[in-house]
């Protein structure tokens, strides 16, 4: 797997990249979970997220944020590692300058500042957001959500409440412009151990192949 290191705002900032042949390619970038609670680019939900977009004909970057890995800095409360994704995303496009299509996956923790960078990045065309945690961070950013999208999560998650979920999507819903899907693995914890990866990867595949083709036509 092509491993890259790129600039960050506190240092280097480590990374993988795997890219297609396609120079019109879509792009995606994917945000793992919490730094300080043992969140890194090759956890297994990020690391199956960012298969999935590349099989889709996306060229995918995942990186560590800032403190993590060999990337450099230190953790800074979501503040520093939204400018890690906003540096992650300003690198994917300089490798991929014709690309029509823009997303952001985030799991957990990496959820949280995905929904943050699509308020910064008009060029985000559509977002998939697994685990949130709405409970435990403000989403009241979203005001409006500037793009449609994919909520995901587990009936059984503990970290994250299902009723939390709910409640941020029954929000979301009630804007003009924009459509939520929400979608509820049943059984599923908030780190989808399996048997639940697979559906839950299976239904990230089966809404971004959908927009991608509504958008096509």
């Amino acid at each position: 797997m092509p491993e890259v290191i790129f600039p960050g705002p506190e240092g280097r900032l480590e990374g993988r990249y795997h890219p297609q042949k396609d120079r019109d390619a879509p792009i995606a970038i994917v945000l793992h979970p919490h730094p300080q609670f043992g969140g890194t680019m090759n956890n297994r939900v990020v690391y199956n997220l960012h298969y999935a977009f590349y099989e889709m004909g996306f060229s995918v970057l995942r990186f560590n944020f800032r403190g993590v890995g060999r990337s450099q800095g230190e953790y800074d409360q979501g503040v520093g590692e939204l400018s890690d994704a906003a540096s992650a995303l300003d690198y994917l496009q300089t490798q991929n300058s014709n690309s029509k299509h823009c997303w952001v996956a985030g799991f957990s923790f990496g959820a949280w500042i995905g929904m943050q960078l699509l308020m910064r990045r008009p060029e985000i065309t559509g977002f998939v957001s697994v685990s949130p945690l709405a409970g435990m961070y403000d989403f009241s950013f979203l005001a409006p959500c500037p793009s449609s999208g994919l909520i995901l999560n587990g009936a059984a998650d503990r970290v994250a409440p299902p009723a939390d979920t709910h409640g941020l999507v029954g929000k979301l819903k009630e804007q003009k412009g924009i459509t939520i899907t929400h979608e509820e693995i049943a059984g599923a914890g908030h780190f989808f151990e399996d048997p639940y990866m697979d559906p839950m990867i299976d239904t990230v595949k089966g809404y971004v192949t959908r927009r991608l083709t509504e958008t096509s036509r």
